[in-house]
């Protein structure tokens, strides 16, 4: 404030003397008494205007100290209110923890004494017991446990032996025929998903507007996309390539865009590729719900919906994911239908079980058990989020719907022309699983059968024995899943073999 006083006295003081100054030379000398009288006048106002300036420069001070005495009288206010209603609290809160406390006591005490009335009852129920049978506690409890033990184990060597037979050949027709049922039912398409989308171009003169002049288009299209835009001599046509099948569509659909506008450029490249991002929700939106009205569920949750469409982008082995959960549906209900078990939970298991994929990168853990805790939170029965955490034996199959899903999804991974991979891959894929197996102490020869699907192991008999052989076959299996990628499951079979060879002379 004092800063502002001073530089409007400042200012009124520049300019009065420029005002006399300015007179002074503009007009010409006089004689006489006339610039004397002048003179005076113009020292009689300024004298009023500074006292003027001071009077108020008086007053804005004397405003000032008032302002800061009333703010001192409010922050003292304020800071006394403040430490009443601190006290008020504290004492309002050591009253409330010293009634819990005491509250607290009294419970315990009752449950102390509740508990001592138990245990003495408890007593005198077993003396009782003890005077009546002649034994105490603890005897007649090992001689009831050891009968019950004794009859228990002869009847369930017996009920084995029985239900073992019995299901056996039961379990060998009925798979057979569960089976061939569900596939002769269902028509499939065989159509395998690749890396590359090809966009077609109205002319070659178009491949230079896409790259660019230094090439600034074509960078600004790969670093927004995350996509390879591959321009070679293939004639009207440019190749995106990605693993991502998202990523590839939005390029796709950004680059048909561009084409269609004709302003290619680095400011509307990023505009259209956020057009076309936007667009592709909506589309993912849309398959979802075919893919549900497809596979005959109904009342699925709209995000859980709007997940499994992001399915449609993304593939295994070739296979597109969200074909392949469909089809799973399809397969499982037709194989309920044959057990009696429910088909609507198997329908509905088998169509989300691998919505986890859409969202692993996102959540740690493995898919079948992201996919069921996903589909929890959206309401899903447990018997559904169950039977998806099984499919890939994450968790224990307690159910027979969760069992028919693991089927489902086997049969169509596993079915001709259902997923592909190139030659080299094939071939890689059977030594790596010929070297698994081989790296076994005891292992003589190993052989991979039914195109990876069955590894046999021949091992010395000698150095393994029939116990040891179960054992290294579970072994070989457990690495089997922990190390390798493969379709479907694969069989190990461990072959110990002794001969006796003699010869007669």
């Amino acid at each position: 404030m004092e800063l502002v006083i001073g530089a409007i006295v400042l200012a009124a003081g520049i300019v009065v003397g420029a005002f006399v100054v300015g007179r002074g030379r503009g007009r010409p000398a006089a004689t006489g008494t006339e610039p004397a009288a002048s003179s005076a006048a113009v020292q009689d106002t300024l004298v009023r205007r500074l006292d003027e300036l001071d009077a108020r420069e008086r007053a804005l001070r004397e405003r000032e100290a008032a302002l800061d005495i009333q703010e001192r009288d409010v922050e003292n206010q304020l800071a006394a209110g403040r430490r009443e209603l601190e006290n008020t609290l504290d004492t309002r809160q050591r009253e409330l923890e010293n009634a819990l406390a005491a509250r607290r006591r009294e419970l315990d005490d009752t449950v102390a004494a509740r508990q001592r009335d138990l245990d003495e009852l408890v007593a005198q129920r077993v003396a009782a017991l003890e005077r009546l049978s002649g034994l105490t506690a603890g005897q007649a409890r090992q001689a009831l446990l050891k009968e019950v033990e004794d009859q228990a184990r002869h009847d369930r060597a017996r009920l084995l032996r029985q239900i073992e037979d019995e299901t056996k050949h039961e379990a060998e027709r009925r798979v057979r025929s569960i089976l061939s049922v569900a596939m002769q039912r269902l028509a499939a398409s065989h159509a395998a998903e690749t890396t590359v989308s090809v966009v077609q171009l109205p002319g070659d003169e178009m491949k230079g507007r896409i790259i660019g002049r230094e090439g600034r288009n074509i960078r600004a299209l790969e670093n927004l996309t995350g996509v390879d835009f591959i321009i070679d001599d293939t004639p009207g046509a440019v190749v995106l390539s990605a693993f991502d099948g998202v990523r590839r569509e939005v390029a796709r659909l950004t680059l048909e865009k561009l084409l269609q506008d004709g302003r290619i450029h680095p400011a509307r490249i990023e505009e259209t590729y956020y057009q076309a991002k936007s667009e592709l929700e909506s589309h993912m939106q849309e398959a979802g719900e075919t893919a549900v009205l497809e596979a005959g569920v109904q009342g699925l949750d709209v995000e859980l919906t709007r997940t499994l469409g992001r399915l449609k982008f993304r593939t295994s082995y070739g296979q597109n994911v969200l074909a392949h959960s469909v089809e799973c549906a399809q397969l499982a209900a037709l194989m309920a239908d044959e057990l009696g078990a429910s088909a609507k939970t198997a329908r509905r298991a088998a169509l989300l079980h691998d919505i986890g994929k859409a969202v692993s990168h996102e959540i740690e853990g493995p898919h079948a058990l992201v996919g069921g805790d996903l589909a929890r939170r959206h309401g899903e029965p447990e018997a559904v989020a169950h039977a998806m955490e099984a499919h890939h034996n994450e968790v224990e199959p307690q159910t027979v719907e969760a069992v028919i899903v693991q089927a489902a999804d086997a049969l169509s991974g596993a079915r001709p022309g259902a997923r592909g991979e190139s030659l080299d891959q094939y071939v890689k894929r059977l030594r790596e699983l010929e070297q698994l197996a081989a790296r076994h102490d005891g292992v003589d020869k190993v052989y991979a059968m039914q195109a990876g699907r069955e590894v046999r192991v021949i091992v010395a008999p000698g150095a393994i024995t029939d116990l040891d052989a179960t054992d290294l076959a579970r072994t070989i299996a457990r690495e089997i899943e922990q190390e390798l990628e493969y379709p479907g499951q694969i069989k190990v079979t461990v072959i110990r073999e002794s001969r006796a060879v003699d010869y007669a002379r």
